[in-house]
Order: C-alpha cells, then structure tokens, then sequence
C-alpha cells in the first residue's frame, strides 16, 4: 500500500499533464512516466511477467517508438481547435464523467484489506498461472482480442493505402521538371544549401550564408522555423563579419585576387 500510496500522486500528476501540455514530446514523455509506475505496481501486486511486457513492450518499444517520431518528424502547425462534430466537446465531457464514475465505483468495491497481491493465483509461478487462466477460463476473450487487434491492424492499412492516380516519375522526369521550373521561374537548378554552408558551425538551426552574407531562409527545416529555435541575425553578425573578410568584391577570396603586390594584373610570363 506504500508503494500505491506513493505512485498514484505521481501517475494522476502526470496524466493531467498529458491532458493540459501543449508539445507533443512532452506528452509522450508524460506517458513514459504514467506506464513505468503502472508497471511498478504489477510488480508490487506480485505479476512479474505483466511488470516485464509493461516496461519491454509498451514502454521500451511502443511509446519510445512515437516519442522518436515526434522528435525526427515535428509539428509544423498547432493543433486545431475549431470543432468538426456539433456537441464533441459536451459528449467527451460526459462520456469522461461516465468513465471516471465506473471507475470510482469500481474501486471502491475493492476493501484495503483485499489488496493482499496475487500469492495464491502464483502458488506454481506467475507465468504458468497467467497461461492457464489465458487458454483455458479465458481462451475465447483471448483468440477474440487478437482477432480484434489484427482486423484493426488489417483495416490501418487499407485505409492509409492511397492508389496511385499518376505515373510514377522517375529520375529523367525530376530533371526536366527542374529545367522547366528555372526556365519558367529562375528556380535554383541545384539542391538546397545544407545548414551551415559559408558558416562557422554545421548544426541544423543555423542558417546557411549566401556569399553576400545574408541567411538562407531554404537551408533550415520549416519544422525548426515554425518553433522558432533558428538561429537570429544578431547570433550571426559574427558569421557575416568573417565572411565579408574573406570575399573580396568580386566574389574571389583574399590571396586568390589576381594581382601582384603592385596593383598591376599578373601576366602569363610573370613569376610569383
């Protein structure tokens, strides 16, 4: 009870923050903390096998597998808050109220003094008694949820499945549509600038430099931009100020002007 007594505050702190935060990684992180203490207490209840899938399967695996997409992919656009169903908030209130009631009632049909763990379910050990229940009182529950669980997997990708309405374009068809685009509308040939071109540091928020010293806006994920992490213009003065050094005006670097010491231009016969 101890152990109960001590996780729940944290379990409920963490859901209503999953609830109220704004960023998608925080509330997966959120939910990492939620199922590692519903983990703890399957071990403290004595079910070592369910405190072992929570933390292998569910945590270690599920959840960190959506926390890494979060990460790599982002949110360019805040979520909308303009209602698609007339009364969706009104019925979630309900239903939720609905919920938390059963839920209420549930636990408090449960005395103190029947917590006591799972020591007569485990008399010949976790594993073979969870087994037994599953294949012999409970078989039909089990083969109808993972027939559940593999016709929803089966209907996730027919609906994802998007039919292919236009030929596909290869790599000939890409370099025509590029001398097109730069005929038509001057685009860039060639691809975008990586971050940190013309610059002294190579991390992504840090804008490539032109050769006239100004940032490109191209060089720097949309995702980045959008929250707002991009290096400034002031945290670049120091960029810009050593570039300029380096390029002359017409673009060569100093040492590689084509002059001698004299001003006067270098001819085929002249030696350094």
């Amino acid at each position: 009870m101890i152990g109960f007594w001590l996780l729940a505050p944290v379990m409920v702190a963490a859901a209503l923050g999953i609830l109220f935060t704004r960023k998608a990684v925080h509330a997966a992180l959120l939910l990492a903390v939620v199922m590692i203490g519903l983990a703890v207490m399957y071990a403290l209840q004595d079910a070592p096998f369910l405190f072992a899938v929570q933390i292998i399967v569910y945590t270690g695996a599920i959840l960190m597998l959506f926390l890494f997409v979060l990460m790599l992919v982002g949110v360019d656009a805040s979520d909308s808050v303009v209602e698609t169903i007339k009364g969706q908030r009104l019925m979630a209130t309900v239903v939720g109220l609905l919920f938390g009631a059963v839920l209420v009632v549930g636990v408090a049909q449960v005395t103190v003094g029947a917590v006591t763990g799972l020591d007569e379910a485990n008399a010949e050990g976790n594993v073979p008694a969870l087994a037994q229940l599953l294949f012999s009182t409970y078989v039909f529950a089990f083969e109808a949820t993972s027939a559940l669980l593999i016709t929803a997997a089966i209907g996730a990708m027919v609906l994802a499945h998007r039919e292919r309405l236009t030929p596909k374009v290869g790599q000939a068809e890409r370099a025509a549509q590029r001398m097109r685009d730069y005929v038509d509308h001057g685009k860039h040939l060639g691809p975008l600038p990586s971050p940190g071109v013309y610059a002294r540091h190579n991390a992504v928020d840090t804008p490539a430099l032109l050769p006239d010293g100004s940032a490109a806006e191209t060089s720097v994920s949309r995702t980045l931009t959008a929250r707002g992490t991009v290096r400034s213009a002031p945290a670049l003065a120091d960029d810009v100020t050593v570039l300029s050094r380096q390029i002359g005006h017409d673009g060569r670097r100093d040492g590689e002007s084509g002059t001698t010491g004299n001003g006067r231009d270098r001819e085929p016969g002249d030696q350094a």
